[in-house]
This record gives C-alpha cells, structure tokens and sequence, in this order.
C-alpha cells in the first residue's frame, strides 16, 4: 500500500507540472521570438524558466543553467546560456555582473532565441527545443531561448514583481529542517499560490536590520523552537534559494541560502551590491550601441548612441552636454575590441555634445538615455548597429589595464571570441 501511495504521488507531481507547463504555452510563452538588431524586444514575448547557476564564463557574459523541469532535477544537464549585449543581471535586488552571483544560485531566466546564429556565444538549437523529452529529465530542460534578457535571483525577482514568500511552517531539529512558504502578492491576493518544501541548515544566514543571524540565533530568541514543529503565520520574507543534492529520493526540492526579514536588511545587501557594480561599470566603460553616424572629413564623426539600461542613476548621471569622452568597439559579449594596452588604447576621443532622456516607458535593456558623441578620428568598430562602450571625462571612472580574458584583438573577426561555444559539452 505505501509502494501504492507513492506511484500515486509521483504521478500526481508530473502531472501537475505538466499543467502548469500547458498552462505557460496557453499564455503564448512558448511562441519563439528572435530579436532584430537595434531593436530592444519586448520582455512579454520571452521564454521564460528557472534552474540553479552551475557554471560563469564571466569575461564572455555565458554560462550553464541547471533548468527546472517536470522530470529528476539531479540528473538534468547543464543548460549554456549568454547574455544579450543589452541583458540585465540582477542581484540581491541590485545590478550585478555574472561575476557577482555563487554558483548553486537558483535564478529566474527571460530569454529569447539568438539574435545571430552565426556569432552565438553558447551551442544553437532547433527552435522547437523545449519541447523536447529529455528522458528522466523530462520536457523544458534545453530551450533554444538561450540568449537572456533579463537573469535574476530569487529576491530581485520577487521585488520586481511586487511579491514575498509567507512563511506558513517551520520544522527544526538539529539547527536544520524544512520551511513550508509560498510566494504571493506583497498587497495581498494572490491565494492560489502553491507552496514549496524547502530546507534550511545552520550555513543559512538570516537578515535583520543591520545583523546577520544564524539559525542558532533564531532558537536562543526563542523565535524558532530547538526541535520540531512552529507555525510561523504567514510572515512576510524575501530569500535567498540555491539547491543542493537532496536525500530521500526527493525529485526536486530547493535551499534556503538567506532570509532577509525586513526591509532595512534587503536594502543593505542592494546598496552594498550596487556599489560593486558600480565600481566594475566604472573600469569598463557604460555598455551602448550605435544608432548612427554622422561621417564629416578626415576621420571626423558624429555619433548617436543609446546607453545600456540596468544601471545605478548615478553613472548615468556623468553622462553629459560638453563633457569629454571616448567611445571603443566591443564584441557582443562586450568585450573591448583592438589594442592591447587597455580600451582606451584604440579607443576614440571627443565629446558629448547632446544627451537626451526618452519620455515614458522604455523597454528592458535600454535605458532611454540617448548621447551624441563628436570625434575627430572614428574607429572601424563604431558603426550603426555595433556595440561600443563609453567612458564620461569623470575623474570617478579610472583607466585601467584589463585582464586577457577581457578584450579581443580584432572586433571585425567574430570568430576572434575567446573561447569558442565548443568549450559547452554535448549531452
């Protein structure tokens, strides 16, 4: 009888995932789209789906996802990914860089089929590849929506949607156990959300205010019992998942990294955050790409260009009217194109003659901000529809020398990329 029970479990769990699955394609998620080039798609039209980051090449912006799906989670394959040249990275409810986030960070993915096949930093494949059965693994694991618009972990996801996880129930023994939660609307509604198992252990670091707790803190506050079970009545969290390999024969179950309980905590890690990354952003210049050029003689040009979206304000605001700059081509992974010195080595020097903010909405990925930049000796890498960088005469954003792996000799040779997709396995 308990054999019997526990086929009907299993059966029950596909089937549900399935659902849910059918219910996703309904709503047109399934519709491949492939972005134009100097056109920022809409974030509706992407596919959208979640899975635990296990490998970075952080100098390409690519990587491998171990995607959720209806089947053994342990035994899927990783998933390689690469960041649209405009793709955001969220962290902690903070822009970041892939070099920010641990591996074993589970991450929500909205992505889109490879604007160019041609110079696609990760393996292409067939368009209807999420479709595709893989076995234990089941359907969804490999989608050709590989190239990201938008890579967020668990907290930034929640903010941007207006939601938090209720802890219903926590069972403790040992400084570890499971929390029952659900993640709904932070307003209220939202009823229908599912809730999710997940476990906890003593490395789990626990946010509030200014403090990081542990698990131990949280018993001798006599917040949390020492042993067994607690109803924690729905109290409103962000967390922080990961997964790690479960016992029990359990498919598919995630980990609590972090649990921030209020909203000073949450803040703290976005500001701290932002500050990395805008340290980073700083030594490698705003990412842009061209929307035309102006030729005059001798060299001379004028070039309009959109900057990047993703970013603190505050870099955003050294971009303006008569301030120096110097523009450089980069390759679509971003990577600094020609010299070998640093990217201002072959980099063009001018500028700004005009800065101008787009009026309501602006899609993901731009940042409405639009600059025109005057130079007197144009490079071969700043053309319409290429990829530069930007760097404002700001005494804040230094010149560096970067590491190898960071810029590409020749940015007309696509095929100059280092490595090639051929480093991601073949399952």
């Amino acid at each position: 009888m308990t054999q019997l029970k526990s086929i009907c479990w299993v059966a029950a769990f596909y089937l549900g995932l399935s659902l849910l699955a059918s219910t996703a394609n309904a709503e047109g998620d399934d519709k491949p789209f492939r972005p134009e080039v100097g056109k920022f798609p809409p974030l509706e039209n992407a596919h959208s789906y979640r899975g635990e980051l296990v490998f970075v090449d952080h100098a390409n912006r690519r990587g491998s996802i171990r995607v959720q799906g209806a089947g053994k989670y342990f035994r899927n394959a990783p998933h390689p990914f690469a960041m649209l040249p405009y793709g955001i990275v969220r962290y902690h409810g903070a822009p970041a860089d892939l070099r920010d986030i641990p591996l074993g960070t589970v991450l929500h993915v909205r992505a889109f089929l490879p604007p160019d096949p041609k110079i696609s930093a990760v393996p292409v494949l067939p368009v209807n590849n999420k479709n595709k059965n893989s076995g234990y693994s089941g359907a969804g694991i490999f989608p050709a929506e590989n190239h990201v618009l938008l890579l967020e972990d668990e907290p930034s996801h929640c903010q941007r949607e207006g939601k938090v996880w209720k802890l219903r129930e926590v069972d403790l023994r040992n400084n570890q156990g499971m929390i029952v939660a659900s993640r709904k609307l932070k307003a209220g509604g939202d009823d229908k959300a599912s809730e999710e198992a997940m476990t906890f252990d003593a490395a789990t670091r626990i946010w509030r205010g200014r403090e990081c707790l542990g698990v131990e803190d949280l018993i001798t506050d006599g917040i949390w019992p020492a042993n067994g079970k607690k109803s924690l009545d729905g109290q409103a969290v962000l967390l922080g998942i990961t997964w790690k390999p479960t016992p029990d024969g359990v498919f598919t179950r995630f980990h609590i990294s972090d649990i921030w309980l209020d909203d000073t905590s949450i803040q703290r890690a976005a500001r701290n955050q932002t500050e990395t990354h805008k340290a980073f952003i700083r030594s490698r210049w705003m990412p842009a790409w061209v929307d035309a050029v102006e030729y005059g003689k001798f060299g001379h040009a004028t070039v309009t260009a959109t900057l990047f979206g993703g970013m603190d304000e505050s870099l955003y605001a050294d971009f303006k009217k008569d301030v120096s700059a110097m523009m450089n081509g980069v390759e679509n992974t971003l990577k600094h194109a020609g010299g070998n010195y640093g990217p201002e080595h072959m980099a063009s020097r001018g500028r700004i003659l005009e800065v101008t903010k787009t009026d309501g909405k602006v899609p993901l990925g731009s940042s409405g901000i639009q600059i025109r930049f005057e130079t007197d000796l144009i490079t071969e890498g700043i053309r319409r529809g290429r990829v530069v960088r930007v760097r404002p005469g700001n005494g804040n954003w230094p010149h560096v020398r970067l590491p190898r792996e960071e810029f590409v000799g020749d940015g007309s040779n696509p095929e100059a990329r280092f490595p090639t997709p051929a480093i991601f396995p073949k399952y």
